[in-house]
This record gives C-alpha cells, sequence and structure tokens, in this order.
C-alpha cells in the first residue's frame, strides 16, 4: 500500500509517494510563479497551483510505476493563510493574496479596534496580523467591491486544490487556525467572528481533523491526475503543522524549527495555551492536540536573497556552498557586523509590516563571507526570539529538530545549536510536510491508531549537533546587543516605509 503526501509551497509543489513503513519511493516537484504587483503585495494564481498539482501526480505515477490501485490516501499540506475566492460556478474570482503579502494593516487595526485585544484572544487565541486570512477578506471587502460581491466561497490554498481533486469544500483545524476566524480552544468556525466582521458562515468550508477523509477522487480529476477514482483524501494541515508531523514534533518538550523560506519555531502542547501578549500564535494541531509557534517571515528567503539579488545580480554563478564554505571560516559575531532578518517585515515578535532588512556594524573590514555569516546568525537570532517566550511559557525544550532547505548545512545548524544553546537533531525524514501530509492520509486509512504512533513508528534522529560552549557565551552576549537593535529602530524603519 502506498500513500500520496502533497505540500502546496510558496515556490513550488512539492509531491512524495510512501509506502505503509514510511520509505519514500519517489518525490516530484513543480514551480509556479509568485507575483508582488506592488510593494508589500503577494499573489498567486491557483490555476497554477493546481496545474503543477496534477501534472505532478500523473509524472510521480509513471516515474514510480506504482499502479493507482495501491494507492490508499492522499494528505494535504500547504501555505497557510491564503485567500482564495471562488464564484457560484466555482471559478477563481482574483489572484489568491498569500501568507506574507503585507497590505492589510488598516483591517488588522479595524479588527482590533471593533472587537478589542481581550475579545480577539477569547475567540480565536491570537491577534490580527497582515498575514492572516480575516483581513484580507475585509481588504477585499473594501477595495474591490465587484469582487467581494461576487463571492460564493472562501479556501485555504491547499483546500483549492482538495477541492479540484474531490469536489468539496473543505479544510482541516490546524489550517484554519490561521484565519483568525477559527475557535482554536474548541475547534470550529468562530460565529463571534465570523457575525463581527459580517462574513457569511456558509462561505467557510466544513471543517475536519487532519486524519478525518474528507472526500474522494473524482473521475474529472482521476482523468487529469492519473489517480483512481475513490482514493481517499483526507484533512492534511497548514504546512507548520504538517512538518510537525513530518519530524515527529508530536509530543511535549520537542520543538521543531523549519528553516524554508519563512522560519517557524513551534512546540506541540496537549493542552490549548495561550501567549497573554500574543507573540506567538496558538493553533491547533494536526495530531489532535494544539500548538504554539513563532514564525518569521523571512528565514532562508534572506540567504536567497542575498545570493540571488545581489552576490548573482550581475550573471555570476557563485554556489550556496561556496559562500557558506567562505563563512565557515569566520569567527562567531562576524566581525562586529549583525543582520536584521526583516526583509518582508515581521511577524514574530514584533508583528510589524514596516520591519526593514538591515547589516549593522559595518565597517572596511568586513568582507562578503562576513555578511553570508551575517546572515546566518542574524536568522538564528530571529528564530532565538520565538523560543525565549516559548520558555517564558514555561513550555519544555529539550531538543530541537530542524527541517527546511537552510537546514541542509551543517554551518546553519552549528549556529542554531550555539545560538539557542540546546543540541539541534536531523531526522531520516527529510521530505518535511509533504511528509507529515502522506502519514496522516496512513492513519486516516487506518494503518495507524493515530498520529503518534506513526511518528513513533516511522521517525528516528540521524544526526545531532550540539552547542559549543564558548560559542553559546558569547552569542548570548550578542543577542542581548540584537534584542535591542528593532527598538531602537522601529520609529525609523516607518519613516522608511513611507518614502516612495
Amino acid at each position: 500500500m502506498y500513500f500520496i503526501g502533497i505540500d502546496l509551497g510558496t515556490s513550488a509543489v512539492k509531491i512524495i509517494l510512501i509506502e505503509e513503513k514510511g520509505n519514500v519511493i519517489g518525490s516530484t516537484s513543480k514551480e509556479y510563479p509568485v507575483y508582488y504587483p506592488q510593494p508589500g503585495w503577494s499573489e498567486q494564481n491557483p490555476e497554477d497551483w493546481w496545474n503543477a498539482t496534477k501534472d505532478g501526480i500523473r509524472e510521480l505515477i509513471i516515474k514510480t510505476g506504482v499502479k493507482n490501485g495501491d494507492i490508499k490516501g492522499i494528505g494535504l499540506s500547504g501555505q497557510m493563510h491564503g485567500l482564495v475566492l471562488l464564484d457560484e460556478n466555482n471559478n477563481v474570482l482574483m489572484p489568491a493574496i498569500l501568507w506574507n503579502d503585507q497590505r492589510t494593516q488598516e483591517e488588522c487595526d479595524y479588527i482590533t479596534q471593533t472587537l478589542g485585544k481581550e475579545r480577539l484572544t477569547k475567540y480565536t487565541g491570537n491577534k490580527a496580523l497582515t498575514g492572516f486570512t480575516a483581513p484580507k477578506i475585509l481588504w477585499v471587502k473594501k477595495h474591490r467591491t465587484d469582487i467581494y460581491k461576487k463571492i460564493h466561497r472562501i479556501l485555504l490554498p491547499k483546500d483549492y486544490i482538495r477541492f479540484k481533486l474531490t469536489g468539496e469544500y473543505a479544510t482541516d483545524v490546524s489550517d484554519a487556525s490561521g484565519t483568525l476566524l477559527f475557535d482554536v480552544e474548541n475547534r470550529k468556525w468562530s460565529k463571534e467572528m465570523l457575525d463581527a466582521l459580517e462574513i457569511p458562515y456558509n462561505w467557510m468550508p466544513k471543517c475536519y481533523e487532519s486524519t478525518e477523509v474528507t472526500g474522494y477522487v473524482t473521475k474529472e480529476a482521476a482523468d487529469l491526475t492519473g489517480l483512481k477514482e475513490g482514493t481517499i483524501v483526507v484533512g492534511g494541515g497548514g504546512d507548520q503543522a504538517s512538518g510537525a508531523v513530518g519530524t515527529g514534533t508530536v509530543k511535549s518538550g520537542i520543538v521543531s524549527v523549519a528553516l524554508g523560506t519563512s522560519g517557524v519555531v513551534f512546540a506541540s502542547q496537549d493542552k490549548y495555551v495561550v501567549d497573554e501578549e500574543n507573540r506567538l500564535h496558538s493553533f491547533c494541531h494536526a495530531n489532535g492536540k494544539w500548538h504554539v509557534m513563532g514564525v518569521m517571515l523571512s528565514a532562508a528567503a534572506c540567504l536567497k536573497w542575498w545570493i540571488d539579488n545581489i552576490i548573482n545580480f550581475n550573471g555570476s554563478s557563485i554556489t550556496y556552498e561556496k559562500l557558506l564554505e567562505e563563512a565557515e571560516k569566520v569567527t562567531p559575531g562576524s566581525g562586529g557586523l549583525i543582520f536584521l532578518p526583516y526583509l518582508m517585515g515581521e511577524r514574530t515578535p514584533h508583528s510589524d509590516p514596516y520591519a526593514r532588512g538591515s547589516f549593522i556594524g559595518l565597517n572596511m573590514t568586513h568582507k562578503r563571507e562576513h555578511m553570508t555569516r551575517a546572515i546566518l546568525e542574524g536568522v538564528a537570532f530571529g528564530l532565538r526570539d520565538s523560543l525565549e517566550i516559548i520558555k517564558e511559557l514555561n513550555i519544555p525544550v529539550n531538543e530541537v529538530r530542524v527541517s527546511g532547505g537552510g537546514a541542509k548545512s551543517v554551518l546553519w545548524r552549528q549556529v542554531l545549536a550555539d545560538i539557542f544553546g540546546v543540541r539541534v537533531d536531523m531526522v531520516n525524514a527529510t521530505e518535511g510536510p509533504a511528509f507529515g501530509a502522506a502519514i496522516m492520509s496512513a492513519v486516516g486509512y487506518g494503518i495507524f491508531k493515530d498520529v503518534e504512533e506513526a511518528c513513533s513508528t516511522l521517525i528516528k534522529v540521524t544526526d545531532s549537533v550540539y552547542p559549543i560552549g564558548e560559542n553559546v557565551s558569547k552569542y548570548n552576549e550578542i543577542y542581548q546587543i540584537y534584542r535591542g537593535l528593532y527598538k531602537a529602530l522601529k520609529d525609523r524603519f516607518g519613516e522608511i516605509a513611507s518614502i516612495n
């Protein structure tokens, strides 16, 4: 028996095929563009997602030679918070507004002023942030009234793929948690939020637990993908909850760090926990429990920006490996150079769409390698901001499991271990959210009784990096400087953002 995991990322969809013992039989990835029509805006065409997904599934089935009848289930994972709008004929009404889009600060202010911080926390466990789905809906209502009048259904990105596969309007509790329209504690849509924002309840998809069956592959989708009609599709999860399942972060004491385009520090909880200051998100987990997480909007994306836009801007072809090899020779602290990783604004802990990336401390002795290492360190310091809040909530941190593209770098893992002051592990499952999605489909089919059993059976630690004492001490000193820089520059960031 085989299971498919689909992870609809920001830059590409990744699709994997596993057998019931967790071995990955094959994988494929299909890219699609992101559009930035105005500064701070970020959009994609949902049809690009579907075209990439259906082609990727067909290619994977052909490449592996697996009979479609032996594929027993499909799990979905994907970028969270995005807004997909459908009309009564199920046509997409406008480009999807993505998780990292920053256009909705006025709508966030309106939501906060209308409901108040205490009611928001009571109803949703979170505060209004520009990345979330609810303020995007209000933005469309205010700025695209022609579109708003035609809305028949609202879906999240991965759930558009579900709709194309099954014809069902459905989502799961972990992804729904990031809409600001969900009662996270009670795991259902918040009638209070929908009523307060005048969003019709019937626009929202039916919500399921992550391992529940949400629908079955239709004949039309089967013809397009090569799947067998009737194959189950389970709820799945938002990319962070799915990624946590994919690394086995389903028990208290284990913290996962996703070092991808964005950066996430994620801690599983058996009970519902809320940070009273709302610096962390409190969401439903894909294992039937809850989790808290802090999110950086730019993590590995900072290194990609450095290489693509600066280093290789004029046609050079210097590789990541070369730059990281140079950076490894630089001592911790990058010669007094600090990088603030706010290239797309920031979410945790500052929640500031106007925050901007910065190199601070530059002098004539600094070279390319110092700047590269400073980026690695700056991202790790930003992730530590979330880790410190998790510790404040008395959530145990015994082990950190790191995943994502940035985790491939041994140097970056060592920097994380030194800045966090804790062991950083890699696990045998390297496919991240796609693997977590596949696990959930196996649970939904009945191979395992629950997510915890599946993870304990399939996922093992394969490599560990331990903190180096002298580096830990030095980074602790630098971190105190780092965390003061945002406060010193906050007002200037707002002024800079107003410059056209």
